[in-house]
């Protein structure tokens, strides 16, 4: 690599501050593509490069890299060095929101931490199992790309169904999505006029929006700690959309008699299931139930997604229908196209059909045990506030004494950003007192330096 193509970057690293060398240097790096100091397809320093001109061991900047390139920032290549993904400006991460960058007239914490729910660990994510599934799909990619999916793909999800979720599924009944957003937009869009469509409060809150911006009706549907509350249901609704194994943001798993009891008044009323299977891998108590799916297959559409065991940033995902909506749902992808890139789902296939994603969700498991526990022991000493069960999932609930809203202002003051409890619920009504925080997508350094800010903050 030609020394006169990289690009210099203007870091500055501050060994006083409570944030790890890498985690100041990937922030850094994130905010010079926010402000578009470095664009797609610069060069950047080679890990050894950049160690010898910050004066700081190689392998902090090799965390570092490692870590921008599992977020999709960073791409390496043999003999073409280290550049800024090329094609950053398609995969539109989060970070690089507008919203996110700082104003003139506003303070920034240039070590701000997003401490979003549900983001996943994708730091070990890059290894010879992930480049060997994606040099595969590259070298030889697909010459189709079905509006049901490619058949390799589905064939592997109807078996990662089996062994992960105990679903025996025919591949014919899944079809591949960008994700369970976008699968579910497919969905409503079959409908005929506008449906009524139940959610739940609280509930997951990029799903709830779908049905509206759809010109559907939202009637929320009231929650306890094991999820929907299924009694007295209203008989008028077109469509129900549930998460049975891991309900947001509480994490209860709905009974198994009460899974049937729904089932039952969905067969009453002529009502459609519509089940996002979030977080279903991820549970640390327990055995999780099989999906609803297994009760009604003629009656549920299951939404699945590889997100939080794989990366968001992949948009892949899957649904799985009875044969007639799965007929209907292929019909209408084959004239809006499919938004998964062949390339794309090749991989996935072949990460499948590897094994490498059993294996990784094992060791992300284990991961995420640990750093649970490090957070139910952080709040097991304060009388301010109280942590709700984390069953599974990749976020913690904490009921607050406190006015969350205080509680997230001065957080974000320290450069660490939650979310007020609230933002949860379809209404004001009911809502609790308290914040919600992701806890694995950051190492285990920086979560105890932010499990320390929280419990400060929070506290009366």
């Amino acid at each position: 690599m030609r020394s006169d193509l990289v690009s210099t970057l203007p870091l500055v690293l501050d060994p006083e501050q409570s944030l790890p060398i890498p985690t100041q240097l990937t922030t850094q790096i994130r905010e010079l593509v926010a402000t578009r100091i470095l664009s797609p397809g610069d060069h950047i320093p080679s890990t050894r490069g950049l160690a010898k001109q910050l004066g700081i061991s190689r392998g902090s900047v090799v965390t570092a890299y490692d870590q921008l390139a599992a977020e999709g920032y960073i791409v390496t290549a043999h003999g073409s060095g280290t550049t800024i993904n090329p094609s950053l400006h398609l995969l539109k991460p989060k970070e690089l929101d507008t919203a996110d960058i700082p104003r003139e007239d506003a303070p920034a914490n240039p070590f701000h931490l997003n401490l979003d729910p549900g983001v996943p660990d994708t730091s070990t994510l890059i290894n010879s199992e992930w480049r060997a599934s994606w040099r595969e799909a590259s070298s030889n990619p697909p010459a189709h790309r079905p509006a049901q999916g490619l058949p390799a793909l589905r064939v592997e999800i109807a078996e990662h169904l089996r062994r992960m979720r105990g679903l025996i599924t025919d591949p014919s009944r899944i079809i591949v999505t960008a994700g369970a957003r976008e699968g579910l937009t497919l969905l409503l869009r079959t409908f005929d006029g506008p449906a009524r469509i139940g959610v739940e409060s609280p509930g997951y809150p990029s799903l709830r929006r779908v049905p509206q911006v759809l010109g559907h009706h939202i009637v929320d549907l009231p929650t306890d700690a094991e999820g929907l509350v299924v009694d007295d249901l209203p008989t008028d609704l077109d469509a129900v959309l549930i998460t049975p194994s891991h309900q947001y943001p509480y994490g209860g798993s709905l009974p198994a008699a009460r899974r049937t009891e729904l089932v039952n008044w969905a067969e009453h009323t002529d009502t459609l299931l519509i089940e996002d299977d979030f977080d279903s891998e991820l549970r640390y108590v327990g055995m999780p139930l099989p999906p609803l799916t297994a009760l009604a297959a003629e009656r549920t559409i299951l939404l699945g997604t590889f997100s939080s065991v794989i990366s968001p940033h992949i948009s892949c995902g899957y649904l799985v229908a009875p044969s007639a909506f799965a007929a209907e749902m292929t019909e209408l992808r084959g004239v809006l196209g499919q938004p998964v890139s062949a390339i794309t789902q090749s991989a996935v296939a072949n990460f499948l059909d590897s094994g490498a994603l059993r294996r990784r969700t094992q060791r992300l498991r284990r991961v995420y045990r640990r750093r649970r526990a490090t957070v139910q022991r952080v709040f097991d000493d304060i009388d301010d506030a109280e942590l709700r069960p984390i069953k599974g999932g990749l976020h913690a609930v904490v009921i607050c004494h406190r006015p969350a809203d205080d509680v997230v202002a001065e957080l974000n003051e320290r450069g660490i950003s939650v979310t007020a409890l609230s933002q949860y619920w379809g209404g004001s009504s009911g809502a609790e007192n308290g914040i919600v925080f992701g806890f694995g997508s950051h190492d285990d350094d920086t979560l105890d330096w932010a499990l320390a800010e929280i419990s400060d903050a929070i506290q009366v």
